[in-house]
């Protein structure tokens, strides 16, 4: 029995020493397998890291990769593209525009370049009145006397006219025309707009002279002696006062308003009407706290609200000159005198044969004597 056992588990144990053998194998080479797997999966970690920080370029490396967004200084994106934010965020709108002017702007920087206007302007009053007028005198005026100032007082005009070599300061007798007293400019200067206060007269000219800024003269009221001459930075047209204050055009749709004593400029407005800015402002004359001006090469006398600027009515003086007779070699509409105490309102033009005291009918039809706001 014991003989047998023994047999049996010799012969047991020559089958399992084979199979321990294979396990030993086994063993060997799932270690073996180990390592190798470990290597693999570090190979792995790494192409996943590559994977994750550039998907693109890893996952789909026939796709071109997007180009970064435009830089925030361009302004226009490329045609049919959509506008970027940093673009649509710094262009400028289309500035507003009237049909016939710019639209005013209440206030200008100092570095733009304010427009330059046409003349003659488009004026369409719209809402604001528009005067007519009925002439009732009219008076012979020097046709060769190129008008661009008009001042009555004490039963006398005061005229200063224009143009290079004819143009002077002049005392004329209203009721003939007769010039009774002249002073003629140096042959450079261009005579434009004066104003009279107190015992001076001040003359302005057009343009500047010999490199200087434009020029404007004083004179004795009596003796027409030249007193002084002043000088300022723009062109000069019309010129009248309020009694505080001396104001100023210089063909644009800017009042300058300067001290009586220093003539030094102490502020200016902007002239508008529903449309937009007033410009080719001309000759002036202060009537009952509104300066009226010519609008030059046009048949309008714009009403103006010194304090803003706003026109405040139309004064249409279409068909005066012709109401009196031919006159072939006449130019365009200047000169506005306003006598305060008889209050009377006189115009006439430039190389005008005629003088013209008119009086102003409302819209309504109802005459209104003789002045608006009277």
């Amino acid at each position: 029995m014991f003989e047998s056992r023994s047999q049996i588990t010799g012969q047991q144990r020559e089958r399992r020493l084979p199979a321990l053998a294979l396990s030993w194998l086994l063993l060997v080479a799932a270690a073996l397998a180990a390592l190798s797997c470990t290597a693999a999966g570090d190979g792995n970690a790494t192409v996943s890291a590559a994977t994750q920080t550039a998907p693109a370029a890893t996952l789909a490396p026939s796709v071109t990769p997007v180009p970064p967004a435009p830089s925030p200084t361009v302004l226009a994106p490329s045609p049919g593209a959509a506008p970027t934010r940093a673009a649509t965020a710094t262009r400028l709108p289309s500035p507003t525009t009237s049909p016939t002017r710019p639209a005013a702007s209440p206030e200008v920087s100092p570095t733009v370049v304010s427009p330059v206007y046409a003349c003659p302007p488009t004026i369409v009053p719209g809402e604001t009145p528009v005067y007519r007028y009925r002439v009732l005198a009219t008076y012979p005026h020097d046709e060769t006397a190129f008008t661009q100032g008009l001042v009555y007082t004490d039963g006398i005009f005061y005229e200063g006219t224009g143009l290079y070599g004819r143009s002077s300061l002049r005392r004329v007798e209203p009721e003939t025309g007769e010039v009774l007293q002249i002073y003629r400019l140096p042959a450079q200067y261009f005579g434009e707009g004066i104003a009279l206060h107190g015992r001076r007269i001040l003359q302005l000219t057009w343009q500047p002279v010999a490199g200087q800024d434009t020029a404007g003269f004083v004179y004795d009221r009596d003796s027409f002696e030249l007193l002084d001459t002043f000088f300022y930075p723009t062109e000069g047209w019309g010129l009248t006062h309020d009694g505080t204050r001396f104001i100023m055009s210089d063909g644009t749709a800017t009042l300058h308003f300067w001290d009586l004593e220093t003539l030094e400029e102490i502020g200016q407005v902007l002239v508008h009407d529903e449309i937009g800015p007033v410009p080719c402002l001309n000759e002036l004359e202060y009537v009952q706290g509104q300066v009226y001006a010519n609008v030059w090469q046009t048949d309008y006398v714009a009403v103006i609200d010194p304090a803003t600027g706003s026109v405040t009515a139309w004064i249409d003086l279409a068909g005066l000159l012709e109401s009196a007779g031919p006159a072939p070699s006449a130019d365009v509409l200047n000169g506005i005198a306003h006598d305060v105490e008889g209050e009377r309102l006189f115009v006439t033009g430039k190389l005008w044969p005629w003088l013209f005291e008119i009086e102003l009918i409302e819209p309504s039809a109802r005459i209104h004597l003789p002045l608006i706001g009277g």
